[in-house]
């Protein structure tokens, strides 16, 4: 969706939200304090049916109004009028189609998977039993908590977010440019610097997120006491770009200094504590240097093991990562028993189309390719093109790492036509996103044969 029409439908979603939640106060009463069912028919891909199904006992929810019946379809969901987090209205007296017992739900009402099984003698139809939550769900209130860690800010820096997040670069920047014109507070233009660094380190352009979260640093320095857990994102921000740069001395000398900041600033027990070592481990990981990258990796975990809840998505990273130890260790079923660890932790806490979930279907797709599985592997390394293509622009370099992880198993099983082409795929992009000198680069001019 175009970043003017998420501005434009913002105002009409806002409106149809604040009616249905009058709806629901005006109708309280008439639901006489007790749990109903409706009902909801929907059709689902084979593939998406086999992602619910992994997901009961976890949470789902739908990116649109959802439309239901108090009259029996397919799919039920048990909803509880006493829940007031949650609006939901009857429209029968409203709705075009008033003959059809309507209940509308706002967007992104929350549901648990309570059970999923066959309809009698119908081989193709399922019920799926859902249950609303409410506010007291400790699983919701993770995710929710997650939800408003990566959306912080006021209103137009939200949505600068979510434009980043859907890949609209320009109009993200376009937002960040005009907010830092606007302001004149010293405070809110590091923030607005460093989204701008944010857009240009997702497309790439990682000379120029570096000047962006430079200015930001030195606006920091400004107004900030020299310990202030901030410098620590700067820090670490601009060593993220230094790693994707391959420039792995400058990196590793930004995310040292994270943790030293961090060290100071925040008490032993705090999470945050756990993304220098994971960065830090990273960098080791690229030179090399396994041994080191696993035990700042290890350190990461148990700091997230002890401050995190059990399927916090971060925890997922740091299954990864150690798996990724691991698999480059040659142990490769301690590897896949870590990204197996990390993807379940994905289907509970993260929605199906998230990027994160590409990085575990690359990571379990090149254990299977390392153990000469290689229509396994592939199976899983296009499982993670098709998030990526749903998720980044068509120029993010994601996708190299998939069209190269593609071609590499067609190449091992004599597909050599098509191994090329994502081959050349992974080059162009990998070209447009990497200094000329970048180790990435000579790996794929060895694929093509250049």
């Amino acid at each position: 969706m175009e970043g003017d029409t998420i501005i434009n439908m913002g105002f009409f979603i806002h409106d149809l939200h604040q009616q249905i939640q009058q709806l629901h106060q005006q109708q309280l009463n008439s639901y006489n304090e007790k749990p109903f069912i409706v009902y909801r028919g929907q059709g689902l891909s084979k593939a998406s049916f086999e992602k619910l199904k992994k997901t009961k006992g976890g949470l789902i929810s739908f990116n649109n109004f959802l439309s239901t019946s108090t009259e029996q379809n397919i799919s039920l969901m048990l909803i509880d009028p006493r829940i007031k987090s949650v609006p939901f209205a009857s429209i029968k007296q409203t709705s075009y189609y008033n003959e059809e017992e309507e209940i509308l739900f706002s967007m992104h009402t929350v549901f648990r998977v309570v059970e999923i099984k066959h309809m009698d003698n119908e081989d193709q139809l399922y019920q799926v039993k859902l249950e609303l939550t409410s506010d007291d769900d400790q699983q919701l209130r993770v995710l929710t908590d997650r939800i408003r860690e990566e959306a912080d800010g006021t209103g137009w820096q939200r949505l600068g977010k979510l434009l980043i997040a859907i890949g609209q670069f320009n109009k993200a920047e376009e937002l960040y440019n005009a907010l830092l014109e606007q302001t004149s507070d010293d405070n809110e233009k590091p923030i607005y610097y460093t989204q701008l660094g944010f857009v240009h380190s997702d497309q790439g352009n990682y000379e120029k997120a570096v000047w962006y979260y430079e200015q930001a640093l030195e606006m920091k320095q400004k107004t900030l006491p020299s310990n202030h857990p901030s410098f620590a994102t700067s820090y670490n921000n601009i060593g993220v770009v230094y790693d994707k740069m391959g420039e792995y001395s400058k990196a590793l000398s930004y995310y040292e200094k994270a943790l030293e900041i961090t060290r100071k600033s925040l008490p032993l027990n705090h999470p945050n504590l756990a993304t220098p070592y994971n960065n830090i481990g990273g960098v080791y990981s690229s030179m090399g240097e396994y041994s080191k990258a696993l035990s700042s990796h290890e350190k990461a975990l148990e700091i997230r093991q002890k401050t995190l809840s059990s399927n916090h998505p971060d925890l997922a990273i740091s299954y990864n990562d150690i798996g990724f130890m691991y698999d480059k260790m040659g142990e490769y079923s301690k590897a896949l028993s870590y990204y197996e660890k990390a993807l379940e932790i994905q289907q509970k806490a993260l929605p199906s189309n998230h990027p994160s979930f590409a990085t575990s279907y690359n990571n379990i797709g090149t254990v299977y390719y390392n153990m000469e599985e290689y229509s396994r592997a592939l199976s899983y390394y296009e499982k993670a093109l098709e998030i990526q293509e749903k998720t980044l622009p068509s120029n993010h370099p994601s996708f190299a790492t998939s069209y190269n992880n593609i071609g590499s198993v067609c190449d091992q099983m004599g597909e050599y036509s098509k191994a090329l082409a994502c081959y050349e795929k992974a080059l162009e992009i990998q070209q447009k996103a990497l200094l000329s000198n970048h180790p990435l680069l000579a790996s794929l001019y060895n694929n093509i044969g250049l």
